[in-house]
């Protein structure tokens, strides 16, 4: 495994699952020091109820060659994240990589509610934890990204620039949530490329993530047995190889060739030529345009 990330910092906010913990272990795999964060810790879980612990990512970033540092932080006190990021200013006097990953949304959202039906306090809360927790983490640590040149800032979100354009995305709540954090990036990278920095928004395809395969009764090691039900599930991914796109860009000299820019774990794949833990290099956004949303059967021949 490639060291190209030794020596440099990382911060992943939101840090316990699915993509955070793919992106923070692959970080590790390249040997940087990772500061994990979330609020499902072993002592405490979060109202997700779930057994996944930022100590546990952790435990599998060092694993993995790299430094994890668990830090619990609710990113919506802004006091916590301060300390968070005077911690990190203190410890390492540096900050190379800000993931905002921060979500908590899963449990808020309606398929196909209008706002007007839509429960109003569900809404505004994943508002509040998919947007306020980003902006609230940027303005803390983005003073220390910026001491060094080069540093860069990764917005987790769900679909491209492109395709959330022309798509409406589950409700009024969950679009508005992600295509904010697309804009984010774009703003980010206004206010960071002339002081030496990069903002990308980076969505992965049909992420394999914990909730995923327990909400179709699969585990990683037999995931292909949900495709009886669900047929284009056969496009999914790990959440290691939205990690290896991350990798891939904290690792690239030139990366602010893609300042503002919305980018997917597939198409980095084709620029770096990383693959998935199978070795295959699945374009699940193409897949989804050209197969999926035209009502073709399921087939992935071509796309990963």
């Amino acid at each position: 495994m490639s060291r190209s990330l030794e020596g440099k910092v990382a911060l992943v906010a939101g840090a316990t699952r699915g993509a955070g913990r793919g992106i923070a272990v692959e970080l590790g795999a390249a040997g940087a020091t990772v500061y994990v964060t979330g609020r499902s810790t072993r002592a405490r879980r979060s109202e997700y109820d779930r057994p996944e612990t930022i100590e546990d990512t952790a435990d599998l970033v060092t694993e993995a060659g790299g430094h994890g540092i668990a830090v619990p932080t609710d990113h919506l006190d802004p006091a916590q994240v301060a300390v968070l990021v005077d911690r990190v200013a203190r410890e390492q006097n540096r900050l190379d990589v800000l993931v905002n990953d921060i979500w908590g949304g899963e449990n808020l959202f309606a398929w196909d509610s209008p706002v007007w039906e839509h429960d109003l306090d569900n809404g505004l809360r994943l508002l509040r934890l998919a947007v306020e927790t980003h902006a609230v983490t940027s303005h803390h640590a983005l003073p220390l990204l910026l001491r060094h040149p080069g540093g860069l800032v990764v917005e987790v979100t769900d679909g491209t620039d492109d395709y959330n354009r022309d798509h409406y995305r589950v409700s009024f709540f969950y679009d508005l949530a992600k295509t904010s954090v697309l804009r984010m990036a774009f703003a980010l990278g206004h206010e960071l490329g002339p002081r030496g920095a990069t903002a990308v928004a980076l969505t992965p395809g049909w992420l394999r993530s914990e909730i995923m395969l327990d909400h179709f009764g699969v585990r990683e090691e037999n995931w292909r047995d949900a495709l009886d039900r669900v047929p284009h599930f056969a496009i999914s991914e790990t959440p290691r190889y939205v990690g290896r796109a991350v990798t891939a860009l904290a690792a690239d000299p030139d990366v602010a060739r893609f300042n503002g820019r919305s980018l997917s774990s597939g198409g980095l794949a084709q620029e770096y030529g990383f693959t998935d833990l199978d070795g295959s290099r699945p374009d699940a956004w193409r897949y989804v345009v050209e197969v999926q949303d035209a009502d073709k059967p399921a087939d992935v021949t071509g796309y990963r």
